[in-house]
C-alpha cells in the first residue's frame, strides 16, 4: 500500500496525529493538554544506518565526521532491511535513512520504494557530491524529505538544493553543523539563503550541535551566546531555520526571553531517544542514538533477529533504564526539555 495522506493513532493515555503530506505531527496523552513522556507502543521514528561507506567531498574524508567514515565500510543488504522493517512496531511513521556516499548501497532506492509501498515515509541526508540529474530526480520521487550536509565548499550543497528543488521536493533542507570552526559558515548560509539563487526552493536550514565523538573531529562547541547570535539573526531576518533534537535545550534558552517562547517551547522536541525513536545500525542493532554507538554502557540490542519488538527492544531493561536516565535530565533549561545524558553539548 501507498503512504496515507493521513496517519492516525489512539489509545487512552497515547495519541497522535500525522499528515504524511505536510509534515505536521502533533502527539497528545489523555487530553489535547497532557503530554506523554513515551510511546509504550513503540517508535514513531526510526533512524536507521544503511551503509558506512563514504567517500567524504571529492573523495577527501570528512574532518569533522563523528562516525569516522571512509571509503571502505558495510552495507545493509535489502533482505536484513525488510527482515527490521517487519519487526518496527505500527506507531512507525518515517524512517530517516543514514548513508554513506549516495551510491554506497545498490539497494538504497529499492528501500527507500518498499518504505513508501508499505504505507513509511522515507527521508534521508546527503553531503551532496555526485548528486547526478537521475539520483536527484530518484531522491524527489520517493523522499519525503531530503537534508544536504554544508561544508566547504557550498556550491556542492547549493546546487544539490537546486537540483531537488526543481525536481520538485518540496521538503529540502540544509543541515549546517554548529561549532566554534563553522560560526561564520552558519551566518554565511542564512545570508545566502536570501540572496542565492540556488536556495529558492530551500525549506529550512537545520542547525545541528557539535557532539565531541570521532577519531578525526577536532572541532568546538560554539557557546551559548554565539549560538543565541545565530538565533537572534534568523528571528530577526525571517529565516527559516531548524535543530536537531539533540540542540533543543540550546534553542530554548537562546529565546527565553522573546515573546512566542511558549509557542515555540511546544514546538519543540527535545532528546526522544527511546522514548519516541531508536536507532538502528547497519549491523541491525539498536543502541539510543547513532553518537552513543561503541560507548561504554551503552549495549546493543538486536532487532534483526528479536522475536516480538516492543518485549524484546522497546521493553529490553537496557533501554528503560536509559529511558529513565533520560528523563531525570529534565528542567534543566524547560520544565519538559530533556538534555543528552553524555554529552556536553551546551
Amino acid at each position: 500500500m501507498k503512504a496515507p495522506a493521513i496517519k492516525v493513532f489512539n489509545s487512552e493515555n497515547y495519541n497522535y496525529f500525522f499528515d504524511t503530506t505536510s509534515g505536521f505531527f502533533a502527539r497528545w496523552g489523555k487530553t489535547e493538554k497532557d503530554d506523554p513522556e513515551y510511546s509504550p507502543f513503540g517508535c514513531e521514528i526510526c533512524d536507521m544506518e544503511i551503509s558506512t561507506i563514504c567517500h567524504g567531498l571529492n573523495n577527501k574524508p570528512c574532518s569533522w565526521c563523528y562516525k569516522s567514515n571512509t571509503g571502505k565500510g558495510h552495507n545493509m543488504s535489502f533482505e536484513t532491511f525488510k527482515k527490521i522493517f517487519h519487526k518496527l512496531p505500527k506507531t512507525l511513521t518515517q524512517i530517516a535513512f543514514g548513508l554513506g556516499s549516495i551510491d554506497s548501497n545498490k539497494y538504497t532506492f529499492k528501500i527507500f520504494k518498499y518504505c513508501r509501498d508499505n504505507g513509511i515515509i522515507p527521508n534521508t541526508t546527503i553531503s551532496g557530491w555526485n548528486l547526478t540529474p537521475e539520483y536527484a530526480s530518484k531522491l524527489a520521487n520517493v523522499c519525503g524529505a531530503v537534508s544536504v550536509s554544508r561544508y566547504k565548499p557550498k556550491d556542492i550543497c547549493y546546487d544539490a538544493v537546486k537540483k531537488l528543488a526543481e525536481n520538485g521536493l518540496k521538503f529540502v533542507n540544509i543541515h549546517q553543523l554548529v561549532s566554534k570552526e563553522t560560526y561564520k559558515d552558519c551566518l554565511q548560509v542564512m545570508k545566502d539563503s536570501k540572496t542565492d539563487k540556488r536556495l529558492k526552493g530551500l525549506n529550512a536550514i537545520v542547525f545541528l550541535a557539535l557532539k565531541p565523538k570521532g577519531d578525526r573531529n577536532s572541532y568546538h562547541k560554539l557557546g551559548k551566546t554565539k549560538y543565541k547570535t545565530l538565533i537572534k539573526f534568523a528571528l530577526k531576518n525571517n529565516i527559516k531555520v531548524g535543530f536537531d533534537s539533540c540542540s533543543a535545550p540550546m534553542f530554548l534558552n537562546a529565546i527565553k526571553k522573546h515573546k512566542n517562547y511558549k509557542t515555540f517551547e511546544q514546538l519543540c522536541e527535545p532528546c526522544e531517544s527511546y522514548l519516541f525513536s531508536c536507532f538502528i545500525n547497519v549491523f541491525g542493532k539498536t543502541v539510543p542514538c547513532s553518537f552513543l554507538e561503541d560507548i561504554e554502557g551503552y549495549k546493543e540490542i538486536d532487532v534483526v533477529n528479536c522475536k516480538d519488538f516492543l518485549k524484546d527492544v522497546w521493553n529490553n531493561k537496557e533501554v528503560k533504564k536509559f529511558r529513565v536516565k533520560l528523563l531525570k535530565t529534565t528542567g534543566s533549561v524547560c520544565k519538559s526539555c530533556r538534555s543528552c545524558p553524555e554529552f556536553d553539548i551546551y
